[in-house]
């Protein structure tokens, strides 16, 4: 099954906990704190792999963790930081932040990586909080949790050539001539759904990945009919190959069916109609063909402007002009680059999609609910997540902290006395200004 779209969850290894303990060992005396610190959570990496062709994968599982750091270990040794958590993903696919929309990365080239969801650092040991007036603390620090989104992935067919056309002009009967490719093909709209892929031989040593992509008609910039589910893989090949029914036998009209294609094209992308175009004018073999291709080089010597067209006639039934049609293809492809620039994002690999930024911690605000004072600012609520408030010590840095940052003042300025609750986040504790306290410490 072809899938081309899928939304899933990701998220970074969160941090190993820093941990507290004691060197204590025979004949050493007051051997002082001896608690490593916790490891680095693993990276959430998205790898492209050129032997992938489909977002089948993502549709059964939609959630992606990395690993956690271990926690810290005795003697000061450190916990191991987790491996880097590697999923593979097909060339050519889009990755989009769900909630804001942004293009995080356009991955087109095997084997390029992009970190998705960056791991949580490990949190510190006790050891890291000896000072010369504590020199046996009871602190740690948490791990700090892994960052975590939804993304979009969105995939678009990475083809060197792509059959684009109305329904029931001939594309898929084409592909499965040239290649090794069995598209389904049946006498009604529509038959194909999801883009068919297959290699073409063009028999001098050359061959490129031809493309049959569903059927287009009027609207489909919009969304009509396949809409955007179609053009998207449109985008990603180099050289178009546009199939027309020369003998009209849906009773459209050629001429008309190549304007109103190449308009739907241009109003989703106008980047398109600058792209390589060769019109393969199909169904030769049936009566007045011959007379409607006559007719439609005319109009199209009047429409076409400055752009020279290839017009080739073939037959997918009797392999008429196939061959030549394959030789134009291939010499078009040696004239046109590799690599088919349709988003305004930067080369993965130049692109830092996450930085740490110094966090403004001495920012808060404070307001007061039903009798309680509440304090909301990012920096303290990070820091409580990560210090390990279940001993005094910890407690005690915890509360010069506060005073350090001004919190101390600013609550008395709202009001605050002893005895008052102050809530920050989940935790919640009474204010309290101790006989000993100077606005100078």
């Amino acid at each position: 099954m072809f899938v081309d779209k899928a939304k899933i969850f990701v998220k970074g290894g969160d941090g190993g906990d820093g941990i507290v303990s004691f060197r204590r060992e025979k004949y050493v005396e007051m051997g002082g704190p001896a608690g490593g610190d916790g490891g680095h959570g693993g990276d959430l990496v998205f790898q492209v792999d050129e032997g992938l062709r489909t977002l089948m994968d993502f549709r059964y599982q939609k959630h992606f963790k990395a690993e956690r750091g271990e926690r810290g270990k005795v003697k000061g040794m450190h916990g191991a930081s987790a491996e880097d958590t590697v999923v593979r993903i097909p060339p050519g696919t889009v990755i989009i932040d769900d909630d804001t929309q942004e293009v995080i990365a356009d991955m087109t080239r095997h084997g390029q990586r992009i970190v998705i969801a960056k791991g949580g650092r490990g949190g510190r040991g006790n050891i890291r909080f000896a000072t010369q007036s504590n020199p046996a603390p009871y602190i740690s620090e948490n791990g700090e949790p892994g960052e975590e989104r939804w993304v979009v992935l969105e995939l678009k067919v990475m083809a060197d050539v792509g059959l684009v056309g109305f329904p029931s002009v001939g594309k898929s009967t084409l592909l499965s001539v040239v290649s090794g490719a069995k598209p389904k093909i049946g006498a009604y709209h529509f038959t194909t759904i999801t883009p068919n892929l297959g290699v073409v031989d063009v028999g001098d040593g050359r061959s490129f990945v031809m493309a049959d992509l569903p059927g287009l008609i009027e609207g489909a910039h919009e969304g009509v009919g396949l809409g955007h589910e179609f053009l998207r893989h449109v985008e990603r090949t180099r050289v178009i190959i546009h199939v027309i029914d020369m003998a009209a036998s849906e009773g459209r009209d050629p001429f008309d069916d190549w304007l109103k294609i190449n308009e739907e094209l241009v109003l989703y992308n106008e980047k398109l109609a600058d792209r390589p175009q060769i019109i393969a004018a199909n169904k030769m073999d049936m009566p007045d063909a011959a007379e409607q291709l006559e007719l439609f080089k005319q109009q199209l010597e009047e429409a076409r402007g400055d752009r020279e067209y290839v017009i080739v006639p073939i037959s997918s039934l009797t392999k008429q002009g196939i061959q030549e049609l394959l030789y134009k293809a291939a010499d078009v492809l040696d004239t046109v680059s590799e690599q088919v620039e349709v988003e305004d994002v930067k080369d993965v690999a130049e692109r830092k999609v996450y930085t740490y930024e110094k966090r403004e911690e001495t920012t808060f605000t404070i307001h007061k609910e039903d009798e309680v004072f509440v304090i909301e600012s990012e920096g303290i609520s990070n820091y409580m997540r990560r210090m390990n408030l279940n001993s005094y010590d910890a407690v005690m840095r915890f509360a010069r902290t506060m005073r350090k940052m001004g919190v101390d003042d600013a609550l008395r300025k709202q009001g605050a006395k002893d005895g008052d609750m102050v809530r920050i986040g989940d935790f919640a504790f009474e204010f309290f200004e101790g006989t000993d306290y100077n606005p100078n410490d």
